[in-house]
């Protein structure tokens, strides 16, 4: 299997260029399933997510040709309907194609999904919102199967809870429901907006009527387009994190600053200099790094994929900071790798104690999911010593070319088989 070996105690110097959003691309991909025209998807990462949902397509039936970060899909001849557990069960984004298979079939049989393994992260919000546009579902053996015997129909529907996923399946669902669809407290994060900015590209007719509202009128066609996907947010916010922990000087080029605006402002106050123009953020590195509290919440605030990250950082501060995880439960399993290198944190429920001034050390890791996978390399860069990150695989389901993009800044990295 494979593994990455580390030396630590490098500051890094130079450029890095962030790849497409996984994040933004997956959810865009489910999405061309509606259409039976060509769409060409530019700046798709090279990552292990974006194959297996191209996998996930082209065993409905999609033609695809995936090359230079250009992707080319033709769904004329789209026909199935079954999405299968071996191909689901890697990743959460999979149950994505449930609202355009039913917007286009009206009938979808779909495994429910896999991903990392933090926290149950039910579907259950998916499944009734989808009800009131007129499915009807039930899950035998793991498996949902859905029918909307009228097609889909539009409605007023209201999330509980704000949830990404969610209110991606219903976007997608609605732009070809009959009549309209109003959904309220919609989560707001970039990527959504960017599924939004794709379906208006390829003729669907979506509007915010409100900060977490959406007003979404069904058509029955789409048309062809072109569209290049948003930059990955969480990838600068971890690169940005890796310049502050080696006290390193980094350009971080190909983004667009102001989306990332909570994360630039925190590491300003831990102590990082940072300078910011179009397309690029420079930061430079301090030895001296505060502690403070942080609490992950849905966009603009603090990102949860990047709470493991930020941790590894306020290791290094100069007293105790708290991390309150109120995205996911479950996800402080890094936790117990980083205090085998050294560090001091407790856990409580969904909260982190994380004592300052510590040195790592390195040491064999495991990794446990993707986030917590890319904290165990941020810890490793500033640890004394030789570390080995075993179980990769969940890294390379998120970064693409990580250990290449670390070397070319001063990084003493190496991929083992």
């Amino acid at each position: 299997m494979k593994k990455l070996e580390v030396f630590g105690a490098n500051k890094l110097n130079g450029h890095i260029n962030i790849s497409g959003s996984k994040n933004a691309s997956l959810p865009i991909l489910a999405a061309t399933l509606l259409s039976n025209k060509k769409v060409c998807l530019k700046n798709l990462p090279n990552v292990k997510d974006i194959n297996t949902m191209i996998n996930l397509l082209q065993s409905l039936g999609s033609k695809t040709n995936f090359h230079n970060k250009k992707l080319i899909i033709n769904n004329s001849k789209q026909k199935k309907i079954f999405a299968s557990y071996s191909l689901v069960k890697t990743m959460r984004a999979g149950i994505l194609v449930l609202g355009p298979l039913l917007a286009k079939f009206r009938n979808a049989k779909v495994s429910l999904p896999g991903g990392c393994a933090i926290g149950t992260r039910p579907i259950d919000i998916h499944l009734k919102a989808l009800s009131k546009l007129g499915v009807k579902y039930k899950i035998v053996q793991g498996y949902v199967h859905a029918t909307a015997p009228k097609g889909l129909i539009g409605s007023k529907i209201s999330f509980p809870k704000i949830s990404v996923g969610a209110t991606e399946n219903l976007i997608i669902a609605a732009s070809q429901a009959k009549g309209t669809t109003v959904l309220s407290n919609c989560a707001i994060e970039p990527e959504i907006k960017d599924l939004v900015n794709f379906l208006i590209s390829m003729g669907c007719s979506i509007k915010w009527i409100g900060k977490r509202k959406l007003k979404i009128d069904g058509v029955e066609e789409t048309k062809e387009t072109t569209y290049s996907v948003m930059f990955d947010r969480i990838e600068a916010g971890t690169y940005l994190i890796a310049a502050a922990i080696t006290e390193g000087n980094l350009k971080i080029n190909n983004l667009i600053p102001s989306i990332i605006k909570t994360e630039i402002n925190i590491l300003k106050k831990i102590g990082a200099k940072i300078r910011i123009k179009k397309n690029e953020v420079h930061i430079i590195g301090n030895k001296k790094i505060k502690s403070m509290n942080i609490k992950t919440a849905p966009y603009p605030g603090f990102p949860t994929d990047l709470q493991a990250q930020i941790m590894v950082l306020l290791c290094k501060g100069n007293n105790k900071s708290l991390i309150k995880e109120d995205i996911f439960e479950n996800r402080f399993m890094h936790v117990a790798e980083l205090n085998r290198m050294g560090a001091q944190i407790s856990t409580n429920g969904n909260q982190a104690v994380v004592k300052g001034n510590i040195s790592f050390t390195g040491a064999e890791l495991m990794a446990t999911d993707l986030r917590a996978s890319v904290s165990l390399i941020l810890a490793a860069l500033t640890a004394k010593g030789k570390s080995v990150i075993n179980r990769i695989y969940h890294l390379d389901r998120g970064y693409e070319d990580i250990d290449k993009k670390l070397k070319k800044v001063g990084a003493k990295i190496r991929r083992l088989n």
